[in-house]
């Protein structure tokens, strides 16, 4: 049976590969795209979004949602990882349809009660959507199936602070609230997606595979490949987003623990998500639950080529 999945994001080049890989796998069926702030500007984000489901040929709504974060102020856009208009030196395109009326969150809490017990979200942005539609309709995380996110930093360091991750740390309390709450989360973070590096032979093999959206990924992630191979002569980039969407069809590659996260909001330390492996016999709040799951480990020749597989069809 297919994967009914909300893909919640910020596009974003990573969340372009993810996207499009979510498009083309078989056994995922993207029934939506909400967008969020984050890369760029969410009215940028949701347009790139409509954007990518035009070029997949995917007709399916697309949603405005969160411009900026809960509480502290509305952080910086990573142009400099993902270009002025989210997708490198490639200009901004304009989308031939129109967006859904409806906001992120209330399209999550509608499909959440459309399909009660079916739904995944795919979480590669800021966690605020998902955090608002709690608010809306605290019943959803029983008829949520699983929350997949891509964000934080369980074990190594950050890559917006010295302990933050960028999509925690741009809304925290966000990020708090969706891993406070009691339904499935399972967390793909810098653990294991910093390690995960695809140079120019690999972008080519895509574009040999889907000579259109392959080559879209590829044009685009020359501005990411820049940034990321800044201070190497190993010229490559992560496609950090694709992960979570990855796990959904082949979760043997994983290797995931379960345990206590914990996000912190406080100023220094903020977006910190601090785990500990269930029954280490720690104190209070350590020794409880709402329990999430965490990939420490993946098998990258594999996924390497599940990518690879998928977007030749």
């Amino acid at each position: 049976m297919k994967h009914k999945v909300i893909i919640d994001t910020d596009p974003g080049i990573d969340d372009t590969m993810a996207i499009f890989f979510a498009f083309l796998h078989p056994q995922i069926d993207v029934i939506g795209l909400t967008s969020v702030f984050g890369n760029v500007e969410v009215e940028k984000t949701a347009r790139n979004a409509l954007v990518l489901a035009e070029m997949a040929n995917q007709n399916i709504p697309v949603c405005k949602g969160a411009a900026g974060p809960f509480l502290h102020p509305k952080p910086g856009y990573a142009k400099f990882v993902h270009g002025e208009e989210g997708f490198g030196t490639v200009a901004a395109m304009e989308p031939k349809g129109q967006l859904d009326p409806r906001h992120s969150a209330q399209f999550i809490v509608d499909m959440a009660n459309q399909y009660p017990g079916e739904l995944v979200i795919a979480a590669i942005g800021p966690l605020t959507n998902l955090a608002i539609a709690l608010q809306l309709d605290p019943s959803i995380v029983d008829k949520v199936k699983q929350v997949v996110i891509m964000g934080g930093a369980a074990t190594v360091p950050g890559n917006i602070t010295p302990v933050a991750e960028a999509n925690i740390w741009n809304d925290a309390h966000a990020a708090k609230m969706v891993f406070e709450a009691s339904w499935d989360t399972v967390m793909f973070g810098l653990d294991i997606t910093n390690n995960l590096r695809f140079n120019q032979a690999f972008l080519d093999k895509l574009t040999d595979g889907n000579a259109k959206l392959g080559k879209f990924i590829d044009e685009t992630s020359q501005f990411y490949m820049d940034f990321y191979s800044q201070d190497t002569e190993d010229r490559a980039c992560c496609f950090h987003d694709a992960t979570p969407l990855a796990y959904l069809v082949a979760p043997e590659l994983f290797d995931i623990k379960l345990g206590k996260m914990v996000v912190s909001t406080d100023e220094l330390t903020r977006g910190q998500t601090a785990f500990c492996h269930k029954d280490k016999g720690f104190r209070p709040p350590w020794d409880s639950g709402p329990y999430s799951k965490v990939a420490l480990g993946v098998d990258k020749a594999a996924l390497t080529q599940l990518y690879i597989d998928t977007f030749a069809g």
